[in-house]
């Protein structure tokens, strides 16, 4: 199965969360198959003094959907994200999000794909056209 993960980072070694992240997804998650550039952008949602870092990486993985959250969060938490946002949006250390799988429409208490929000998002969009122009 193909995954499409979103990360963003806007506290500490920003360059570093991402590469830590990028192993930790290659370790439990799959193997790469395109990685975007890195974007600098502004905070979306809230305001924080912090700008982020986001990239989206296409990674093929034997996981399920719910399994693969489970996996992305295990990483948000071994990096030292305490909590995932619920109401309002935070400054994080790192946030994975899975934006598409496959052509998978999927709706549970705990996940929707796609990402219900990943049109809105320009720092999501961006790098995933990057990615399906590179095919």
């Amino acid at each position: 199965m193909t995954a499409y993960l979103a990360l963003g980072t806007n506290l500490g070694d920003k360059n570093l969360n991402l590469l830590i992240a990028i192993a930790l997804i290659a370790e439990k998650i799959g193997i790469f198959s395109a990685i975007s550039s890195i974007y600098h952008t502004e905070p979306w949602g809230f305001e924080s003094p912090h700008s982020f870092l986001n990239m989206v990486v296409k990674v093929d993985t034997p996981l399920l959907p719910l399994e693969l959250l489970r996996a992305t969060q295990e990483i948000e938490k071994e990096m030292g994200r305490t909590q995932k946002t619920t109401s309002a949006y935070q400054d994080r250390i790192i946030d994975i999000d899975i934006i598409l799988y496959d052509d998978l429409t999927f709706e549970s208490e705990e996940l929707t794909l796609p990402h219900p929000l990943y049109k809105q998002r320009p720092f999501v969009l961006e790098p995933l056209k990057e990615i399906y122009q590179k095919g």
